[in-house]
């Protein structure tokens, strides 16, 4: 092995309907590595007729199965194969970004995002649950080692049975991208706001918790308050009849892109993410990173990331999330010092050069670990 890793990294999540969390935080690793590691990467997907959207789209070079998705999963989990070095050659680590997981032909690292399926299954489809199920079987068995992007995910993979000696607690991380105040401006007027916003981000699913923050916005003391929802549709969440009560206060724009998103961020007084469960929580990551004051939940991993910087509520108390939005709402100094302790902790603790270096050490120590213990 020469100074320079070479890396196969499995990325199918970035063409999926909602590419969501896994893909984002796949896409921001291998930016960081690209920017601070010693490794080259390979990026590996199922058949497709076309590349994903641009803001999923890899920096990396990329080889496909010849198999469509479902086909290339299942073969994966029933067969082991096609195996990754058949595609791309000689590898000195396949990093499952992933909840597919393919034959450790190579040291094999798996991230394990985190494990709601097994929490409440009632949120997925059988099939996904049996997916799911799978892959954790798998990763247990086949890892050389698992990242895990909270203690409250590698915690859940003690409790189910993981090797603690073989997880590795690996954060996100992101880049900060000023946005300029004309931008701000320019997306308040876009979206008619002349009041105190509050934003959520993020895919509309039951464990997202949206049906509690539209109670508790109807509820506020501060009637000129709006709230937006940026984000994809997901499943098993029908919010149709809060939003038509609550009117002009609610102003859904959907998925948005990467400087949007941003722009968007940097424009709202609040962010609140009242998630019931996150295996890391990217969205107050990256309203952090704007500055903006965060409203989340303890309990999960959203609580490990606001830390110190953001106010923690108890996902399950509607009255607790009324109270939180509306001191907020009402203290313009307070929000200002929150949204300056954010900042300093995505700079302190969620860097890319930090990312980068601790992913590159776990290919490394993967290697050493899994190089006499692989499938021929």
């Amino acid at each position: 092995m020469g100074d320079r890793l070479r890396v196969a990294v499995t990325l199918e999540q970035c063409w999926h309907r909602v590419p969501g969390g896994t893909a984002r935080s796949a896409l921001d690793s291998i930016d960081a590595l690209n920017a601070h590691g010693s490794v080259d990467l390979i990026g590996v997907s199922a058949r497709h007729s076309q590349d994903p959207e641009p803001a999923w789209t890899p920096a990396v070079p990329m080889r496909s199965f010849r198999l469509p998705r479902l086909a290339l999963y299942e073969s994966w989990h029933r067969f082991r194969r096609p195996r990754i070095t058949s595609l791309v050659g000689p590898v000195d680590v396949i990093h499952a970004t992933g909840m597919a997981v393919p034959a450790p032909t190579a040291p094999l690292v798996v991230t394990v995002h985190d494990l709601a399926f097994l929490r409440d299954p009632s949120q997925f489809t059988a099939r996904g649950v049996r997916f799911f199920h799978r892959a954790i079987e798998l990763a247990r068995r086949d890892a050389t080692l698992i990242n895990c992007p909270s203690q409250a995910t590698l915690d859940e993979c003690i409790d189910h049975g993981f090797d603690p000696d073989r997880l590795r607690l690996l954060p996100w991380s992101i880049e900060p991208v000023a946005v300029p105040a004309e931008r701000v401006a320019e997306m308040r007027t876009r979206l008619g706001i002349d009041g105190p916003m509050v934003l959520w981000a993020g895919t509309i699913e039951p464990r997202k918790n949206l049906p509690m923050l539209l109670e508790a916005f109807g509820r506020l003391a501060d009637d000129s308050a709006t709230l937006v929802l940026a984000g994809p549709a997901g499943w098993n969440e029908d919010i149709d009849s809060q939003l038509a009560t609550l009117g002009e206060k609610v102003k859904s724009v959907g998925f948005l892109g990467t400087d949007e998103l941003r722009a968007m961020y940097a424009a709202a007084d609040i962010f609140c993410f009242p998630s019931r469960q996150e295996g890391f929580g990217l969205p107050v990551l990256e309203a952090m990173a704007q500055g903006t004051a965060v409203i989340t939940s303890v309990g999960t991993a959203t609580e490990e990331v606001a830390g110190d910087a953001g106010v923690l509520i108890d996902p399950q108390d509607c009255d607790s999330l009324v109270a939180a939005l509306d001191r907020l709402l009402s203290d313009t100094e307070l929000r200002e010092q929150l949204g300056a302790l954010g900042r300093e902790r995505v700079r302190d603790l969620f860097n890319p050069r930090r990312h980068a270096v601790a992913l590159e050490s776990i290919y490394r120590e993967a290697v050493v670990l899994g190089s006499g213990a692989t499938t021929p």
